[in-house]
C-alpha cells in the first residue's frame, strides 16, 4: 500500500514538473541583433543571441546555421560538445559558443578572423524550444588613402588620391582646409579577384589661405571612413613641378628631336668633307704622276747611231708644243750635239779602217 502511494506521489511531482517546463518554454524568447552586425575582414565578431527570461541552455541543442552554405551548419553545440563531423570546413577551428555562459541563457557564436566570404545571414535555433532567429553580418575592407601631388601648371596644382583593399565599394571625397567640398573628376573603379576595390580620384586645386586639402574615402554601408591630408607649398602654384606634364613630355620630345637632327648633320658635314678631300687628294695624285711621266720621257737613250728613237720624238714633239719657243733653241742644240757625237763616231770608225789595211 504504501508502495502505491509513493509510486503515485512521484507520478504527480514528475507531470508537475513537466507541465512547469512546457509552461516556461512556450514563454521563452529567443532575442539577437536586429541591427546588422558589422565586422572588418580580419577581425574577431561576435553574433549576439540569448533567451528571455533568462533560462539556461546548458544541456540544450544550439544551432547555428547559414542558409545557402553547404553543409549549412556553421556551428552545433550538443551534449556539452561541439559537432565537429557536420561542420561546413570554411569554419573548422574559427568558431565557439561561451560555454560557460549558457546557463545563463547566453548562445551568442563568436567566429574569429572574419572572412569576406563570411558575410551574409545567419540563424540561430534551440529546437528543444521551437525558436529561431536570424541575424545579419556585413564584412568590410577598408585601407587608407594615399595622397600624391602628380603635376603642377601656373596658379594650378592635380593631387591624386588612391586607395587598395575596400569592400564593399566605397566612394572619395575632396574638401578642402575649411570642410568644403571640392569639384573633382569621375573615381576610377578597379574590382581585384579578392573582390576587394581600389579606388581613385584627381582635382585640380587652386592657392587657398591654407594650402591644405583633405582625400576621404567612405563606405556607408559598413560605417567606415579613412581621411589623409596633404598640405601642397606656396611655391607649387608659381613654379611648375618637375614631374613630366604632357607639355613638358613635348618640349622634352622637341628638343631630344632636334638634338638628334643637329647630330647626324654634322655627322654627314664631316664625311662629305672627307670625302671631298680624299677625291681633291686623288686627283693632284694622278696629276702629279702624269708631269713625272712626261719629265722622264726627256731622258730616254739615244739609239747607238746617235739618232732619237720613234718614242723619244713623239714625247720630244709633245713637249715642243707645251714649251714653246724656249724649248726650241734647247732641242736645236741637244740635236746638233748629237749630231757632232756621232760624226766623230764615223771618223774615228773610219782611221781604224786605214791603219788595218
Amino acid at each position: 500500500m504504501e508502495r502505491e502511494l509513493w509510486f503515485r506521489v512521484l507520478i504527480f511531482h514528475t507531470v508537475t514538473i513537466l507541465i512547469m517546463l512546457y509552461s516556461s518554454a512556450g514563454n521563452l524568447d529567443l532575442t539577437c541583433s536586429h541591427q546588422p552586425i558589422i565586422a572588418l575582414a580580419g577581425d574577431d565578431v561576435i553574433l549576439p543571441c540569448h533567451l528571455e527570461p533568462v533560462t539556461s541552455a546548458a544541456s540544450w541543442t544550439v544551432e547555428w546555421t547559414k542558409p545557402g552554405l553547404d553543409p549549412e551548419f556553421v556551428h552545433v553545440h550538443e551534449d556539452g560538445r561541439l559537432l565537429h563531423e557536420i561542420q561546413n570546413p570554411s569554419y573548422y577551428y574559427r568558431t565557439r559558443l561561451f560555454v560557460d555562459e549558457l546557463e545563463h541563457g547566453n548562445v551568442s557564436m563568436k567566429i574569429f578572423e572574419v572572412k569576406l566570404s563570411d558575410e551574409g545571414t545567419y540563424r540561430c535555433s534551440l529546437p528543444v524550444v521551437q525558436e529561431e532567429v536570424f541575424v545579419q553580418l556585413i564584412v568590410g575592407s577598408v585601407s587608407s588613402p594615399v595622397v600624391n601631388m602628380t603635376s603642377s601648371t601656373l596658379g594650378a596644382v592635380v593631387l591624386e588620391c588612391k586607395s587598395k583593399g575596400w569592400y564593399p565599394e566605397p566612394e572619395v571625397l575632396w574638401l578642402d582646409g575649411e570642410g568644403n567640398l571640392l569639384s573633382a573628376g569621375p573615381t576610377e573603379t578597379v574590382r581585384g579577384p579578392d573582390d576587394l576595390y581600389t579606388v581613385s580620384s584627381r582635382v585640380t586645386v587652386e592657392k587657398r589661405h591654407s594650402n591644405s586639402f583633405t582625400c576621404r574615402v567612405q563606405q556607408n554601408k559598413t560605417n567606415q571612413t579613412r581621411e589623409t591630408h596633404i598640405h601642397v607649398p606656396d611655391d607649387s602654384f608659381t613654379t611648375p613641378s618637375s614631374s613630366s606634364s604632357p607639355a613638358s613630355i613635348f618640349v622634352g620630345s622637341v628638343v631630344g628631336i632636334i638634338s638628334i637632327a643637329v647630330a647626324v648633320f654634322a655627322v654627314w658635314k664631316c664625311i662629305r668633307k672627307k670625302i671631298k678631300t680624299e677625291t681633291n687628294q686623288g686627283a693632284s695624285d694622278a696629276s702629279g704622276k702624269r708631269e713625272n711621266q712626261s719629265n722622264s720621257s726627256e731622258d730616254q737613250p739615244l739609239t747607238e747611231g746617235g739618232e732619237e728613237t720613234e718614242q723619244t720624238r713623239t714625247q720630244n714633239k709633245s713637249s715642243h708644243a707645251e714649251s714653246g719657243p724656249g724649248r726650241d733653241e734647247e732641242e736645236r742644240q741637244t740635236r746638233d750635239s748629237v749630231s757632232s757625237r756621232g760624226r766623230n763616231r764615223n771618223r774615228a770608225a773610219n782611221g781604224r779602217g786605214k791603219s788595218k789595211t
